[in-house]
């Protein structure tokens, strides 16, 4: 899961493009990069955060009218900058893109890269085979006089070949910038724009709040198989590629986005909100009523304000989150989210000891941190701890962009939630109901393949031995 956006239509339009990938830190802490274009492209792409990748001096080399950015959360390759992004192009002529999501047909597509074109990857980042499969469907137009049909049926005959989840921008020298999405739309992506004295300058980003930020008007999400291109006079052209059916990440609404965007015109904390609140009847059914309610900061507010809401409970910060330590779920080696949630949290005992109390998490994939997560209440007094996970049990690995890839590392694909409350050390645990949280969506086709085991794209069975291969090669 990572953060994308892409803008045209003025100059200096890395302000804007550096500004849009700060609003999007959430989605990825391991690198970050951008290029625009004039006359040439103009990349900056490190290790680390937003903040700490650009300076001035960076800033003042990315001119142009027409940029793209991304930060990232690695799920696939290593987190080094061989494979942080935008990655660039001169084959068959100048194209730089990125990606937010997982190939999953990436051997054989690699396979594939060199029989066909004789080109093998310089990473091990699977944006390349999305890149360079373009590049080579591009390579059979009249590339002097290209237009835009020629374009679409370009990504076209690329999603037909790409598997797996994928929100893709790209600037296409001397062209304009290129968007489009998986067949099925599992990753998200909206158009955005902002109208000038000098014209309509376009924005294409990961989340909403991006253009709250920016003063932007958020127009619309893209649909799945969507390619949309918007050339050098600020017009825009939109197109429905290679589609199969909507299966959007419900992981989005859980944890990755933030609170205040709005996908598929649903507010994120509106939605979390009512997951506390069906998650209140099962507390009540179990005869069990808490003297307070609180979160594991920060993804767990909502629910938790739901939750206390419907049980007619105080709602109170229990826990002490710093603003300087990343996210723990998105890092990824097991003991470097143990570190984090240590550093990270430390507990408000006044609000704590001698209560019953509910803890609310946006989910429980692992189990270590929620373990850690019960004993720091236990040693801050608390009398009973009721674990709530306002996702349902994570049985299946993730192969669509979230590191949760290998299955023995998922504790309800391998304990009942009897034996994960044992584990954890809680009185009682409680999960989202699948068909509960399947109920809140209504006409949003979703994938929820991590509960289900239903996957919508993809040789699934080939990427989970890729990836747990890769992982046992990383150790």
């Amino acid at each position: 899961m990572c953060g994308i956006v892409g803008f045209i239509g003025e100059d200096d339009i890395v302000y804007d493009i550096m500004t849009g990938l700060q609003t999007l830190q959430h989605r990825g802490q391991d690198s970050a990069g951008i290029v625009t274009f004039k006359d040439v492209f103009h990349v900056r792409k490190a290790v680390g955060l937003v903040s700490e990748v650009f300076r001035e001096e960076h800033i003042k080399r990315l001119v142009g009218n027409v940029g793209i950015g991304h930060v990232r959360y690695t799920t696939h390759g290593t987190k080094d900058i061989s494979n942080a992004q935008p990655i660039t192009t001169n084959y068959p002529f100048g194209i730089s893109m990125v990606h937010n999501g997982n190939v999953t047909n990436f051997k054989k597509m690699t396979r594939a890269m060199y029989e066909d074109y004789h080109v093998l990857p310089t990473s091990s980042n699977d944006l390349e085979i999305l890149l360079f499969t373009l590049a080579a469907e591009l390579k059979e137009k009249d590339l002097r006089n290209i237009s835009v049909p020629d374009i679409f049926d370009a990504v076209r005959r690329t999603q037909e070949k790409i598997e797996g989840a994928y929100a893709v921008l790209s600037v296409i020298a001397n062209h304009g910038l290129l968007a489009f999405l998986d067949p099925n739309g599992i990753r998200p992506l909206k158009i955005g724009k902002r109208v000038t004295e000098r014209g309509v300058v376009y924005g294409l980003a990961s989340e909403s709040v991006t253009f709250d930020h920016l003063g932007y008007e958020t127009v619309r999400d893209m649909a799945p198989g969507e390619i949309v291109f918007i050339d050098h006079n600020h017009k825009i052209y939109s197109t429905i590629g290679h589609v199969v059916k909507q299966n959007f990440c419900v992981f989005e609404y859980i944890y990755f986005a933030r609170e205040d965007s709005i996908i598929y015109k649903r507010n994120v904390a509106g939605r979390r909100v009512r997951m506390g609140q069906l998650i209140a009847e099962q507390i009540k059914a179990a005869g069990l009523l808490p003297d307070v309610v609180i979160d594991v900061p920060s993804s767990g507010y909502f629910a938790a304000s739901g939750l206390a809401e419907a049980l007619g409970v105080p709602y109170h910060r229990g826990l002490f989150k710093s603003s300087y330590i990343g996210r723990s779920f998105i890092a990824p080696k097991q003991s470097e989210r143990e570190s984090i949630v240590k550093q990270k949290l430390n507990p408000i005992k006044k609000a704590i000891d001698g209560k019953k109390i509910a803890v609310v998490d946006d989910s429980i994939v692992r189990g270590t941190t929620s373990k850690r997560i019960v004993n720091i209440l236990r040693k801050a007094g608390a009398k009973e701890v009721y674990f709530v996970s306002s996702a349902p049990p994570v049985k299946h690995p993730c192969v669509y962009g979230i590191d949760m890839s290998v299955k023995t590392e998922l504790i309800a694909a391998n304990l009942n939630t009897d034996e994960i409350c044992t584990y954890i050390g809680a009185d009682a645990l409680f999960y989202m109901q699948q068909e509960d949280l399947a109920g809140m969506f209504g006409d949003i086709g979703l994938c929820d393949a991590c509960f289900s085991g239903k996957y919508p794209a993809g040789n699934v069975a080939e990427m989970l031995n890729d990836i747990e291969s890769e992982k046992k090669a990383l150790r």
